[in-house]
């Protein structure tokens, strides 16, 4: 599990930190625990529905937020529950471009047992940073 949550960096939200070797790592993760928080067994969200989408952003850390509200956005839209299986990063020279395919279903309470109902990500404390060991990021949810 390359996420674990953080009661240490925001008191009436959800924290997370979230890493791996890449930073396509590193944003599956961080889908990983935000879908987690929502749902909290992962391995009863079936990949029935596929979806993809591309997204542009200047900063690598907005990308993330960005990314992040897309998978809420399929929540709340379509009240589809989607896992991120691939993730392509690019640096652009205009900032970064991201394509992603995710599969899932649609939410079923008696199905998914329901965790928090995450309503966003927030810009408090987000960031994408490169270490010595690969990437990591800190995301805050708005639950």
């Amino acid at each position: 599990m390359p996420y674990a949550y953080a009661d240490d960096i925001a008191i009436a939200d959800l924290a997370f930190r979230a890493w791996g070797q890449t930073v396509e790592a590193t944003f599956i993760a961080a889908a990983e625990a935000t879908v987690h928080a929502m749902v909290e067994d992962l391995a009863t969200i079936a990949p029935r529905e596929q979806r993809t989408f591309e997204l542009h952003e200047a900063q690598l850390d907005l990308l993330l937020l960005q990314f992040l509200q897309e998978l809420l956005f399929y929540k709340d839209a379509q009240r589809l529950m989607l896992r991120v299986h691939a993730v392509q990063i690019t640096a652009l020279d205009q900032g970064f471009t991201l394509q992603a395919r995710a599969a899932g279903e649609p939410l079923d309470a008696a199905k998914h047992a329901l965790g928090a109902d995450v309503k966003g990500v927030t810009l408090h404390r987000l960031q994408v940073v490169q270490t010595p060991k690969g990437w990591e990021a800190t995301v805050v949810l708005d639950v």
